[in-house]
């Protein structure tokens, strides 16, 4: 069996490391994933929770995270077609990840500043 040096572990790491970033890389993907831990979502739900993304990215970041088999899109054969998305097994392995950032926030977050808002479509107040 071939020894791997300690340069080559650690650049093997490396790339394993950003194949996972870059898998939740995206300005919305994990505020998506976050909303989809929590329930299953139709689309207009999911466009409505998340202030300023647009129609086309929010299709766009749903499209790439069912590729990478995160998340699972399910079309009801009905009149209006009903199409609902929720996250996978493998996803939802992620959920110690999502409950360390969230307490994270919790400590740490008011220390952050603030930025202003930022492009997308913009919150509406109904």
């Amino acid at each position: 069996m071939e020894k791997l040096t300690m340069v080559e572990v650690e650049t093997s790491m490396h790339e394993d490391l950003r194949r996972a970033f870059a898998l939740l890389s995206g300005k919305w993907k994990l505020e998506i994933m976050w909303l989809l831990y929590e329930r299953v979502y139709r689309f207009g739900e999911l466009r409505k929770s998340i202030p300023g993304i647009t129609q086309h990215m929010l299709t766009a970041q749903l499209r790439e995270l069912e590729a990478d088999g995160l998340v699972v899109r399910t079309v009801f054969a009905e009149v209006p077609p009903r199409v609902e998305y929720e996250i996978t097994p493998k996803a939802r392995a992620l959920g110690p990840t999502i409950e360390a950032l969230i307490a994270w926030w919790n400590e740490y977050g008011k220390s952050v500043p603030a930025k202003p808002g930022g492009r997308g479509r913009k919150a509406t107040s109904r």
